[in-house]
């Protein structure tokens, strides 16, 4: 058997990760496998290049002008069915293509034609709408019924609004396909048996996480970056800090907070330092996951104030590094919690998200061990359910 992941990254980032982990445990099992990426890497050896990043700014520039997301990128598209072709797998699992990856439509016609078997993880809603990933935060459900008249046109084009076009391109191409939805979430998979996808078969498979390296360790960091031991980290991880990841709530936490709390942010850059007052410690991207679960295990609770959300790896991580998790209830940001583990309140409260890191620092509802115990859940290899 053959299997090709077809992915924007290849051992970066969340997604790029997750392709990896699967690449891995196939490899294990001695399934033959390859995963396509268009822009970013690691060097895994497994991945296959099929663009490049000067290539995917100019089909980005090229979607804002036309407005036509999704359906540029034929170069691209063509390498990567040069590729298919050239290895004939037995199945293509898809991930995230919406990064001017591909022209849907030469793609899928590809598949048709092909009769490819095809798995689709959904790393957010972007497959059923017209333009959007997310809707949460502007509050919009044309998705149910045809997109049109985006309210977040400017989000993904200049000039043309053309997400009903879009909508109904995308509905047509994916009907009729030997086409599997993975979700993550029960929240994303609810969606999609709402959405013009119901027909598909949807399985629920939780990501997962490397528990050898995400674990409860012990390191320097408060000696590196000058945190006395009396002092409470409260931490935040992120990969593009802004409102949906609730940059504006660790602002205003950083005014209310005691002193006797240090709020920690990682992945920040320049940009993001320039809006940071000095109580807030702001760390650029960790040089490696080691260092990263170093970070994890020396916090006192993880808060993830996200507005639009799958299921964060991030919790996981927190989780599994023996540190309890404090969330906005978005998306499936809250299914991994539990008593043991962590606690959600209502998006955009923040004073009720205050008062739960005062609680869960003061009150230690929540141990060290009994974060452990859950996050043993968590490994790679998990089983699936269908809705």
């Amino acid at each position: 058997m053959k299997i090709v992941q077809i992915n924007t990254t290849c051992g970066i980032g969340s997604t790029g990760k997750i392709c990896v982990g699967i690449s891995q445990l196939l490899t294990a099992h001695g399934i033959e496998n390859y995963i396509l990426y268009s822009s970013r890497s690691d060097g895994y050896e497994l991945g296959i290049s099929c663009s490049s990043d000067l290539y995917i700014k100019t089909q980005a520039l090229r979607s804002r002008i036309l407005g036509n997301y999704g359906f540029n990128s034929t170069g691209a598209t063509k390498r990567m069915i040069c590729q298919l072709e050239k290895i004939q797998p037995d199945i293509v699992h898809l991930h995230n293509i919406h990064g001017h990856d591909c022209d849907l439509q030469m793609l899928f016609r590809y598949f048709r034609e092909k009769k490819t078997k095809l798995i689709w993880t959904f790393h957010d809603c972007w497959a059923f709408t017209g333009y959007c990933p997310h809707f949460t935060m502007v509050g919009c459900d044309k998705w149910r019924t045809r997109c049109a008249g985006c309210v977040q046109k400017r989000e993904y084009t200049w000039f043309a609004d053309r997400s009903g076009r879009l909508f109904d391109r995308k509905k047509a191409l994916l009907q009729g396909l030997d086409l599997t939805i993975v979700s993550p979430s029960q929240w994303l998979a609810e969606l999609v048996k709402q959405s013009f996808l119901r027909e598909h078969p949807v399985q629920i498979m939780h990501n997962g996480i490397d528990l050898d390296t995400f674990k409860p360790v012990a390191g320097a960091f408060r000696e590196r970056y000058g945190i006395p031991q009396d002092k409470k980290i409260v931490l935040g991880v992120a990969f593009g800090w802004d409102e949906r990841k609730g940059l504006d709530v660790f602002l205003e936490l950083a005014k209310t907070l005691p002193d006797r709390y240090q709020i920690v942010l990682v992945g920040t850059d320049s940009k993001v330092d320039a809006l940071l007052p000095k109580r807030i410690l702001s760390i650029h991207r960790t040089q490696d996951q080691q260092e990263l679960a170093e970070v994890y295990s020396e916090a006192a609770v993880f808060v993830n104030p996200t507005r639009e959300e799958n299921y964060p790896t991030v919790n996981m991580e927190a989780i599994a590094c023996g540190t309890p998790v404090l969330t906005f209830d978005t998306g499936g940001s809250g299914e991994m919690l539990d008593r043991t583990c962590g606690t959600v309140v209502a998006c955009d409260d923040i004073a009720a998200m205050e008062q739960e890191i005062l609680r869960i620092c003061e009150d230690a509802p929540f141990s060290k061990e009994g974060c452990v115990e859950k996050a043993q859940g968590f490994i790679k290899t998990k089983d699936s359910r269908s809705i």
